[in-house]
């Protein structure tokens, strides 16, 4: 077993591509380490819905160069096979540790399959990458980005010629593609071929922006912003200003990109901490809104002040926010989230006479509603130009919730007292989440297999009335990983991430609101559920 794994990384390490992992590989075959060289060839890090997403590293089993031009050889075989020969592939990159040299080699190999392959100026957020596929009329798009994962992490995400995420089955024919890329040296690479785009497209894209706002809206709130050490900043900063909001005040220490993102444990604005920079601006400087956008610009983090100190809006406040402010203007089309979001949002749809729909988890599968006008996901995601952008766009978001934050503002009013009207108006919609972090993936396999087999029937006291295994899919939704439970005025579902090595549970209670007196014991029940809810959920997974 120790020759073979040793045979397999000699064999890897021949046709590495990468001075920097060749090194790191060959130190790893000279000291014999056949416990770390073990773990990095026991598998291929696997193609799915989300692309590729893994640590930086030699080995199949890692992020790097080698795996990168297998994944680009297998979607050009792929978009080949489909007629697209000669169509035009677009690529974006972050700022993360190897982007660029992904995103060239990216190039190269599209070049050599006898597509067009056209490369973004620079690190930009994965929004101006999602416009640009079909603003520019490509089959494809892939943006190497990790999005909020931690810093030794990369990722490559794949879109087709709609602008969208890939989806089943498109995933798993990419995936044998690739699976069928034998050797490197088969995959022709040209040094050159390939298009880099100049400002076009993300001036484009900062247009487009314009969209998102009503004609003669007011504009006045103040913001303070965080970059999270990401690219976001000055595509964000620009759109602020054709807007004619104030410019906002800047975190500076996470401002520019910084791919080891030396200020947070983890880049993500949802992570505890990671906003704690950006609160001691905001106290120094008394804006009406902090912002945050996650290091590749598509997520929107939102905290307002609440009495004397600053909070985040969870992302299901911010969506039923967004979703009124919509309705207050009059629009018309679809509203859709995913299952683990809040009900609010069909509450607020079905209200206002607009369409609903509840899909799985991901933009990849709430951008492909019919009729879309807005989507969102809890984890800080929406979805406001779905003609421009058919994924998450953090830089839209900002613009809209500092929109209605001036509207607001003009009569006196907050996003906290628009959410106490929402309360009275459908109920106290209240959310949470327990998210376990895991160092080894059986954990979560554990817990998934004890709640199967042992399915709990009440929690914090209420009746469990139905309990759903969404491997089997629904009626509406196609087969996940997935539980969802509904309780009298709850609901749980718990899904493994697809992105991250997490479990995470995803809790809603729902509590009737007589008046506005009623709001603060409304709101101390909900607390109450929830926590005890997150006790009997752990205890009933065994985390």
């Amino acid at each position: 077993m120790q020759d073979e794994v040793i045979a397999r990384a000699k064999a890897w390490l021949a046709e590495d591509p990468d001075a920097e992992t060749r090194e790191e590989l060959a130190k790893l075959i000279d000291a014999g380490d056949t416990a770390e060289l073990a773990e990095r060839f026991s598998g291929t890090l696997q193609f799915g819905t989300a692309g590729l997403r893994g640590e930086l590293g030699a080995g199949p089993m890692r992020m790097n160069r080698a795996v990168v031009i297998r994944a680009a050889a297998g979607l050009a075989a792929y978009l080949k096979a489909k007629g697209e020969t000669g169509g035009l592939v677009v690529i974006g990159y972050d700022a993360r540790h190897k982007s660029a040299d992904f995103a060239r080699d990216t190039a190269a190999v599209i070049t050599g399959a006898g597509l067009r392959a056209a490369v973004l100026p620079r690190p930009l957020p994965t929004p101006v990458l999602a416009y640009a596929i079909r603003h520019l009329g490509a089959v494809a798009g892939v943006e190497v980005t990790a999005s909020h994962n931690p810093p030794r992490d990369n990722g490559y995400k794949v879109y087709l010629g709609d602008g969208s995420q890939i989806v089943p089955p498109a995933d798993a024919e990419i995936a044998a593609e690739i699976d069928a890329v034998r050797a490197l040296a088969d995959v022709p690479r040209p040094e050159s071929g390939w298009e880099v785009l100049g400002d076009e497209v993300p001036h484009a894209y900062l247009a487009r922006t314009d969209a998102v706002l009503a004609e003669g809206s007011a504009r006045t709130a103040r913001t303070v912003y965080t970059a999270m050490h990401g690219v976001g900043k000055d595509v964000l900063l620009a759109a602020f200003a054709r807007a004619g909001f104030p410019e906002p005040v800047l975190v500076a220490e996470q401002a520019e990109p910084d791919p080891d993102f030396p200020t947070v444990a983890f880049p993500n604005p949802e992570e505890p901490g990671a906003m704690d920079l950006a609160f001691e601006r905001a106290t120094a400087t008394e804006p009406d809104l902090v912002i945050a956008n996650d290091p590749d610009a598509d997520r929107c983090a939102v905290a307002v002040r609440d009495g004397g100190d600053w909070r985040m809006l969870r992302g299901d406040e911010v969506g039923a926010l967004l979703a009124a402010h919509l309705v207050g203007r009059g629009v018309t089309g679809t509203f859709a989230e995913s299952i683990v979001s809040s009900s609010l949002l069909g509450r607020i749809a079905e209200k206002a006479g607009l369409g609903y729909e509840e899909t799985l988890t991901g933009f990849k599968w709430i951008a492909r509603v019919d009729g879309l006008r807005y989507g969102y996901e809890e984890a800080l995601g929406y979805c406001v130009d779905p003609e421009g952008v058919r994924d998450k766009d953090g830089i839209t978001a900002a613009l809209l919730i500092t929109e209605l934050a001036s509207q607001l503002k003009e009569s006196g009013r907050t996003l906290l007292d628009l959410l106490d009207d929402l309360a009275l108006k459908h109920g106290l919609h209240a959310t949470d989440q327990l998210s376990v972090r895991v160092e080894d993936l059986s954990v979560i396999a554990d817990a998934m297999r004890r709640l199967r087999e042992h399915p709990p029937t009440s929690l914090a006291g209420l009746p469990v009335t139905s309990a759903e295994d969404l491997t089997r899919g629904t009626a509406t939704l196609p087969p996940t990983d997935g539980l969802r439970y509904t309780l009298d005025g709850a609901r749980v579902i718990v899904r493994p991430s697809g992105t991250e090595p997490k479990l995470k549970c995803y809790l809603e209670v729902v509590v009737p609101v007589a008046d506005r007196a009623a709001l603060p014991a409304a709101r101390a029940r909900a607390t109450e559920l929830l926590t005890a809810i997150k006790r009997d959920l752990s205890e009933a997974a065994g985390i």
